[in-house]
This record gives C-alpha cells, structure tokens and sequence, in this order.
C-alpha cells in the first residue's frame, strides 16, 4: 500500500519544537568519550540509545534526527511540545554516565550536574526552537527523481504513525487501538492489548502490525510512503533453552514516570533480550532502554531477564501496572497462529490508512496491465479425460537435453551420502522420472547403478554419512578468535572428507547429502557441517547439494527428493531459459547476463568477512541454452558449476577487504572496494558487448558497491560509475539493455499490494503492471500463488474472526511479492539519435519489462522471485565461503 503528497493539498507543514545539543555541549560530551576510551581521534557520540531512552520516557518527543553524534548544530530532536528540562535533563545525565569514566571526578560532576536539574547545570542544557517543518518537501534530482528532504526519511513515518494511532481501526464490531514502536530499522504500529486465540485448549497471542517507511521509485515525481501490513505474533511458551536465546525482541509497555506529563499516543519500547555466554544467563542486551528506565523509574519493578523468560504470559498479560511482550521467532517453538494478512483484511486496513492521512497524502493510483503475454511459452497440459499427461515426459525430456549439453559427453558420478534409508531409496527411486531415464533402477553394480541413454552416462552410488554429517567439534579455546575456532573445525572436517573421498576422478561430479536441519543445532552455534562439508567437496572437485533428514510426511518425501535433483542439476547449469512470448522487438541472438554481490559480515556462514561480484551469462541455444559465469581471477567465462567451485576454492574478496581495512581504515577500504567492485563491473560489460545484451542487476543488493544505482543518482539511459560523469549505456554495447529490479529487500522497498475489479471483488493478479504513461519506465511483476497457498480464501479475516471463521488466525496467508522492474536502459528515440542511429526501430520499455517478467518462470520452479539469471547468480554466493587465519585474513 503506497501513499504520496496530494499536489491538490500543497505542502504538509507542521509546528514543532526542535532541539540541538549545540555546539559546547557536544564538545564536552565528545571531550570526556575521548578521555574514556583514551583516544584523541574524533568520535562520534553514541546517541542511539539515548535516542531511545528518550523516544521510550521523554513526552511529546516525535522523532530523532540524523548524526546529532557528529554535528552538535544538526536537529536531534523534534517534539510536538517542549520537553521540560526536569525532564531531560535526567535522560541526558543518565546516559551520560555510560559515556564517562566513573573514577573520574570531572565525570561525576558533569553527571551530578546533568541529573540535578537546571539550578545546577553549569554545562547548560540546549534551548528549544519553533520550527515550521515541510513534512512533503522534496527535491527532484537530475534525473527526475523525487527525494524527500534528508530528515524526513525518520520524521515523517513518526509523523503518520502517530497520526494513525490517535484513532482506532474499526473493523467487525471490534476496535483495534494501535500503538508505535520506533528503532533503527523504522516505525511500526502495533495493536495493543494482543488479540487472543483460543486453539485445541490453548491460548496464542497476536496483534496487528503495520510498518511505516518513506521510499523513492525512479523518475517519479512525488516520493512514497509505504505502509506494510502483518501479523505480530507473541511467544508464551519457549521450547527452546535459555542459551538458544540469540536475540529476541521484547517490547515494553511501561507508562512514562512523568505522571504530570502524559503523552497522548506514547510508545512501546523496544528491547533485545539475549543469552551472554561469558556471564552464562540472558541479560538485556546493550542498547536496550529497559537497562536504563529502572534508574528513572524508582517506584515500578521492571521484569528481570530471568523472570521474562519463565513466564512470558504472564508478562504479556501485566504485572505491577507494566507488560512485556516477547515477539515471537520460529527458533522459539511453533505459535499457533499463522503468519500474514489476506487481500480483503489489506484492501480494508487500506482504506482506514487513505482516510486518516487525508489530505495531505492520497494513495497512488491504481497500475493497470501492459501486456496480455503474463507467461512465457510453458509446456501445454493434456486436456482429454483418462488421457496421460505427457506435460512430465515433456519437461524430462528437456531436462535430460539439457543435462547432455552441460555434461558435453562426460560421465556424471553422483554420490549419494545417507543417514536414513527412506531418503536414499527416494533419491534412487525418483531420479529415472525427472529426468526420463529408462524404468527400472539402471545396471545395478555393487553399491552403484548405472544409466546410459541419449549420449549421458549416469554412475550413482550411496554410501552411509558415519561421521561426515556430525554436529562441527568447536574448540573451547576461547583465546581464539570465533571465526578461527570456526576454521579449525572446518579444516577437520575436511580432513575427514579427503580421507573418505580416496583418488579423485576427472567425471562431473555431485554429492547428495542428507543432513539434519539447521534448527537441530540452533543450541550449539556454528556446529552445522552443510558449510563445512560445502568446502570440502569443493576441495575434492565436487559440488554438494543437501536434503534434510525425513520430517515424518511420506507424501512430501518424494517431492523433496524430486527437488534435491533439481536443485543438483541447476548446479550443473543444466537449465534453460523459458522461451519468451514478448514478440519481434526482442532480438533473436539476446543474450542474458546478471550481476549479483556476495556480502557477508562477521556474522556470515564462516564467520569471516567476505565480498564477492558474481556475473552469469545464458544463451538461448535452440530448445536448451548454456549458463556461464564470469571468472575474474582467469578473465574469462567459464561454464556454470566452474563458477561455483573456483568460487569455493578462492577467498580473494576477503583477504582484500581484511588488507585494506588494516591500511586504508574502514571507511578508506569501502571505497577501494566499490572501486574495485565497478572495475569488476566494467569488465563483464566489455566481454558481453559482442552480441544484444538484457543485463539484470538488483538495485537493493548492488548498490552497496556501485552507488549510482541509487534511484536519486539514475538517468534514462545512462550509467554512471565512481565520480566521473554518466555515460550513455550505448558506450558499453550498442545493443546493451537494463533493466534493474528491486524486491522489498527487508526494508519495504517495494509496497504491499493487492488487485481489485469494477465489482469490488479483492484478491490476486498476475501479470506485468505499469501506469499508463507514455514515458512510463518502472513497471511491477506480479506472480502466481503457489499450490501450497492456494487453498487460504482470498476474503480471510484474521484480526477479528467471523462466527463463521473462528479458526481463520490459525491460517497462514500468503501474498506473491511484488518485484518492480526499471527499465533504465534501452534504445530509445533519443538513445539511438545520441549513439548515431537516428531512424533506428526505438524499443518499447514494456517489453523489455515483458521479458524481464517472463524470466521468472521457469518449467521445473514456481515463478522465481527473480529472474532466472540473477536467481542463478544469487544461489552461487552459497559457495563464496572463506575461512579466518591467524593474520585475520582468508585461506
């Protein structure tokens, strides 16, 4: 659901009150940091707990303002009234003291001065200022792109979600009374109290949940604001132990210890509870407000981690005129209520949402269909009675062609690593129909079966797991750094896989192992062996593809085994590109390329930081197509599952990055690494400029290292790197198009939707979106329900059950997401005549946006949440996988 300014209303102006820290209080805050932590570089104050403390207790407070900690002149707090200093001058001296040295005396004084009050602050608390504050005001960059103003990216989505809570969502006789819940990752409204569910003799919680954020779509002429709706669910009973407790979000509801100062629309708290493993229990994670309150607060006795944890009902429900909540997360046990909301509940939130931000915002108008070609050329299904389906012979055909192509006349050995004999016996018993093999289970020869049709040689063997799918043995040695305990069990399990593995064969090679499932070492981090097993068959020349052990269901079994040899096949690059139904202007010999980053932190699979450019190239070859990847060690295209292990057995990304954090500091390394990354980038676009070129690239994941694929920084028809100015995309291919497509990407980057008729029906569509304007480039793919969500009806009410429907918040809804589709690049009019083809047959974005849409199906998947090139691009960062060393870089 998306929202924008009503040029009709004019500007949104509000009176606030706005407060700086000023340049001598910051200058003492930032003086006695350094003394602290006994630097004399510049620091930055952390002011995000305080912004959180003051957000949690400091009434009429509306919003914090962006790098106060830097800037003692910039805005820090916007309020709809004057806070009184008695007020914050207690927020400000608490927080204080977790700035100071408590052995200093000059320290105590600043804080003893801070929490006295103003008769005796001599460092003298800011004064608040009346400010006018355009809450629309926007800038349109030179590409046509409306932005709002910096801080409005914080202040508006506070602005409208306490707007919205001033009144009750009123829906089947009931009234749901929202409440706001503000972090670093946004503004979210929560109904309070929790809804209850009575299940089977048990009672679930949940509320309603809407997240407020302001967003951009290229060359659009007013900024958005999206409003995302869901369930929040609430965990009452943890079926997990304290020390699998990583991080849990817990949400206080304590009444501001202002008595005489009521805030009419004051928050919920957000908090982290968490288990520290130096000091063995949970504790309140740092940052968290409720660690502060009690020193505020004197009167009320605010939950113990402990406490919580024992009895989170009971929190949930009240205690001593607080409660806590703690949101629940699948790690904690399953909840008895289902995730999502179902188009007709979203369609009436909608409304209720459209009327209370009139006038100053209006909701966007509807998108309307641009073709009636939704799908690509999929294989036609039988249609007679009692006629067989010869839609599955059809597509094995087609995988086995496609296997031949990227076999190219070598054997294949499979080796199938079991620790049941269910998954084994499935494996073996489905492979002869996925891919049409002869019935029957091959030549069956000691512990393997062989197949030989059609120019492919298929050897399988299967073999216990024993110990290679064991739980990691983490050293307890905790002088060592986590990454490199990580590394050293790694490199054991390695070990015991070339001991195992004995001579290596010149065959393609695939391993099928069955594991157990993540959630079975949840308790005991970093012991899952899938990455570790990953590497070492990588070392062996291998790819790997894993299946969980049997869940109980026979009916899923045969399913899963059937997409375990997919999946393994995909990993081979046996997989062809749909045929597309977009029509002549798409060029015959088009070529598809995707470009993708492997980012992971401290906290990725290893442990160990890593960055990584990952380019695929498909071409269309008749009924089946070839898939490349860009290997930039050797500087050229080398087929698919190359790809795949060169990356497993290269760590080039991280060792540059831990290089260039020590010499260059963090910020010096980010920029060296964007530099190197478009460098990268450059570099594929000169080696696809041979033949017409469709490049895909994911705005959200991209931009972190080619910053000018910001939607403020894009041009039609223009690419821009580094500082230097935007150049035609002709310079790099005459025949070169873009298109750049963008998901949610966890930040609600793109809306929430759902369709509607003349008839007031709600529901889906699928299809390719867009406005209807002429020089319209931004359009919207719209996929299918998968099986699995096809049974929920469309009109399921879960906030507020009918008598008819008592069980419906026990129903999992599920929406298609939507993917929005740019077309940056393409010959248009003035694109030809500025490259010298002046006369030139111009294209029409819609259907580059067409065939973008079209990639996502695919015969074997249901609609893919990408298309197929950046979806194969995105799954070979599963093999980006480096290890810590002593010298902190990779091996």
């Amino acid at each position: 659901m998306a929202y924008e300014p009503d040029p009709a209303h004019g500007a949104w102006q509000e009176s606030l009150q706005v407060l700086r820290l000023g340049d001598h209080l910051h200058a003492e805050l930032v003086r006695r940091q350094q003394q602290a932590q006994g630097e004399d570089r510049q620091v930055r104050l952390p002011v995000g707990r305080l912004n959180s403390l003051l957000r949690a207790t400091a009434p009429g407070v509306l919003a914090t303002g962006r790098n106060a900690g830097a800037d003692g002149r910039l805005p820090w707090l916007y309020a709809r009234q004057v806070v009184p200093q008695e007020v914050l001058a207690p927020v400000l001296g608490t927080w204080a003291a977790g700035l100071v040295d408590p052995d200093d005396e000059d320290d105590e004084k600043l804080e003893d001065e801070l929490l006295a009050g103003p008769a005796a602050v001599t460092v003298s608390l800011p004064n608040w200022e009346r400010e006018c504050v355009n809450l629309t005001e926007t800038v349109i960059s030179a590409g046509g792109t409306a932005e709002p103003q910096q801080r409005l990216y914080s202040l508006l989505p506070e602005a409208i979600a306490f707007r919205l809570a001033d009144s009750p969502y009123r829906t089947g006789g009931t009234s749901l009374h929202f409440r706001v819940v503000s972090s670093g990752k946004g503004v979210e409204l929560v109904s309070w109290p929790p809804q209850q569910y009575e299940h089977r003799g048990r009672t679930w919680y949940y509320s309603a949940c809407l997240t407020v954020t302001v967003q951009t779509v290229p060359f659009a002429q007013r900024f958005r604001v999206h409003v995302a709706t869901g369930v929040r669910r609430w965990a009452t009973r943890l079926e997990v132990a304290p020390r699998g407790l990583n991080g849990a979000t817990v949400l206080l509801d304590a009444p501001l210890p202002w008595p005489e100062n009521q805030d009419r629309g004051h928050r919920i708290v957000e908090n982290t509870l968490g288990f520290d493993r130096k000091a063995r229990q949970l504790v309140w994670r740092r940052g968290s407000p409720v660690l502060l309150l009690p020193e505020l607060d004197i009167i009320r006795k605010y939950p113990e981690p402990a406490e919580l944890f024992e009895s989170p009902e009971k929190w949930l429900l009240g205690q001593r005129g607080l409660a806590a909540g703690i949101v629940y997360h699948p790690v904690l046990g399953p909840h008895g209520v289902g995730p999502g909301l179902m188009p007709r509940e979203r369609s009436e939130l909608d409304a209720w949402v459209e009327a209370r931000l009139r006038p100053m915002l209006r909701r966007v108008g509807d998108l309307t269909r641009v073709t009636r070609h939704n799908t690509p050329s999929l294989l036609p299904r039988s249609t007679k009675a009692g006629e067989p389906d010869t839609r599955e012979a059809q597509k094995a055909m087609l995988r086995r062609t496609a296997l031949a192509r990227a076999l190219n006349g070598r054997p294949l050995d499979v080796e199938i690593v079991w620790q049941t004999s269910q998954i084994r016996d499935a494996l073996l018993s489905v492979l002869p129909d996925v891919i049409g093999l002869p019935p029957g289970g091959g030549v069956a020869m000691d512990d393997s079966r062989q197949w030989q049709v059609d120019g492919i040689r298929i050897r399988v063997r299967t073999r216990p797991a024993g110990g290679l799918a064991e739980a990691l043995s983490i050293s307890g040695n905790r002088k060592l750094r986590r990454a490199l305990r990580l590394a050293e069990a790694i490199t054991g399990r390695c070990a015991l896989v070339a001991e195992a593995a004995g001579a290596r064969s010149a065959d393609v090679g695939v391993v099928i192992a069955e594991i157990a499932g993540k959630d079975r070492f949840a308790a005991a981090p970093d012991t899952d062996p899938k990455h570790a097993l990953r590497i070492a068959w990588a070392r062996q020349g291998r790819l790997a593809q894993f299946i969980n052990l049997p869940d109980g269901d026979s009916a899923s079994l045969e399913h899963r085994a059937k997409w375990t040899w997919l999946d393994a096949f995909r990993q081979l690059g046996a997989i062809r590109p749909p045929a597309h139904r977009v029509g002549a202007g798409i060029p015959g010999d088009l070529q598809y390329a995707g470009l993708w980053m492997v980012r992971y932190t401290g906290k990725g699979p290893t442990r160990c930081p890593a960055r990584q450019i990952v380019a695929v190239r498909m071409r269309p070859a008749g009924s089946v197509g070839t898939v490349e990847g860009w290997d930039a060690d050797r500087a050229e295209w080398v087929p698919y599952p190359q790809l795949l292990l060169a990356l497993a057995n290269t760590s080039r990304g991280a060792r540059e990055q831990s290089r260039n954090d020590r010499e260059c500091g963090d910020r010096g390394a980010e920029q060296q690494w964007q530099a190197e990354a478009e460098r990268q980038i450059r570099a594929v676009l000169f080696q696809l400029r041979e033949r017409p070129t469709l490049l895909l690239a994911s705005a959200g994941n991209l931009r972190q290292c080619w910053p000018r694929l910001r939607n403020g920084a894009l041009s039609r028809d223009m690419l821009g790197f580094g500082k230097g100015p935007d150049q035609r995309t002709t310079v790099y291919g005459a025949d070169l198009r873009v298109v750049l497509v963008r998901d949610a990407n966890g930040r609600d980057e793109v809306a929430d939707w759902y369709a509607h008729d003349s008839l007031e029906k709600v529901g889906f569509a699928e299809g390719v979106w867009g406005s209807g304007a002429p020089d319209n480039r931004v359009f919207a793919s719209t996929a299918s329900r998968p099986h699995t969500a096809a049974g929920v009806p469309k009109d399921l009410m879960k906030l507020v059950p009918t008598a008819k429907s008592r069980t419906a918040p026990g129903k999992a809804a599920w929406n298609p997401g939507l993917l929005e589709m740019t077309v940056l690049g393409c010959l248009s009019v003035q694109a030809l005549a500025e490259s010298g083809r002046a006369g030139g047959t111009p294209d029409h974005p819609a259907e580059w946006a067409t065939l973008t849409h079209q990639l996502r199906y695919h015969d074997d998947y249901p609609p893919l949440a990408r298309p197929l090139p950046l979806h194969l691009a995105r799954l070979a960062g599963e093999y980006v996988l480096p290890l810590a060393t002593d010298e902190g870089v990779a091996s």
